[in-house]
């Protein structure tokens, strides 16, 4: 089991007064059987004049807030401390379930191969569905193509893409908007977590395979002899593909890995426009602000960076 406290925090600096700031934000770390919350808090500066919790469709939890002052900066702060106690399967411990026979059984609703209930499947269907930012073209089609072989099992297609991803795409920051497309994506050839979860997303659902966008983080580890660097860590992006007899499996294509116990759940959904950790609109006569984001995930008791 690890133990972590994190603090996320992002600053607007705006050049023109705002008047009024509505957001929502996805902060609040989930609590799961492997993952368990012992406190957390949100703070938004100014202080709003409304704030609220709602938890959505998919479970996660969400907070509403209305700032009515006029303000030229606002800071947004999430605080939690946790538990990680979630150890990445051995493939040899996975089911061999084919990716064919998964296909099939998700679009013929069969709740025995499935290994759910008719809820379940509500949730599986929805996730073999496009979404905002996960799209069924050709192009993916084509380059997914040489991971799905005949009755390949499903979680040997998972490590498949995971490996292609990292070994065939380049992580280049900067490189890719909140709106690249996956064809626009395997065109470059350079992305980052966000970008490489679409693709992973789409090339497991075009195949009829149930996959969604998990958000969160993962512990950073600085090199031998050298300090972490405070302050550094961001947010981070996998995929959680639907393996019968197994469950949800959560698989990393930007690290060529399985999830474990370094890596902190915010929420899921279907893909990132579900679960970006801060949207919203903001009234004001000048233009916006780019945001300035400070995320630090370190062991309970170090002192993170604010």
């Amino acid at each position: 089991m690890r133990a972590y406290d994190l603090v996320h925090r992002t600053t607007y600096d705006y050049a023109h007064p705002v008047t009024d700031s509505y957001g929502r934000t996805t902060l609040t770390p989930r609590d799961l059987p492997d993952q368990r919350v012992l406190a957390t808090s949100l703070t938004i500066d100014p202080p709003p004049a409304d704030t609220g919790e709602h938890v959505d469709w998919f479970g996660n939890t969400t907070t509403y807030f209305g700032v009515t002052r006029s303000h030229t900066r606002l800071v947004v702060t999430a605080r939690s401390t946790l538990e990680v106690s979630r150890a990445a399967p051995d493939r040899a411990s996975l089911p061999d379930v084919g990716w064919r026979a998964v296909a099939r059984a998700t679009t013929a609703g069969d709740l025995g191969v499935l290994h759910t209930d008719a809820a379940g499947v509500v949730a599986l269907r929805e996730a073999v569905l496009p979404s905002a930012h996960v799209t069924f073209v050709d192009e993916v089609r084509e380059w997914a193509a040489a991971s799905f072989v005949d009755e390949r099992p499903l979680a040997d297609v998972v490590t498949d893409l995971l490996h292609r991803i990292r070994t065939e795409l380049t992580y280049r920051s900067g490189s890719t908007t909140v709106h690249t497309t996956q064809a626009q994506l395997l065109a470059q050839g350079a992305g980052v977590c966000q970008d490489f979860a679409h693709l992973m997303i789409a090339a497991l659902r075009v195949h009829g395979v149930p996959a969604r966008y998990a958000s969160g983080y993962i512990e950073t580890r600085p090199r031998p002899g050298r300090p972490k660097l405070r302050g550094a860590d961001a947010s981070h992006a996998w995929v959680s593909v639907w393996l019968p007899g197994h469950g949800w499996l959560d698989a990393d294509p930007t690290n060529d890995q399985l999830v474990d116990d370094r890596y902190v759940v915010l929420g899921w959904g279907r893909d990132y426009h579900d679960v970006p950790p801060l949207r919203g609109v903001i009234f004001t006569e000048g233009g916006g602000a780019t945001p300035r984001v400070e995320v630090d995930l370190v062991p309970a008791g170090s002192e993170p960076f604010v």
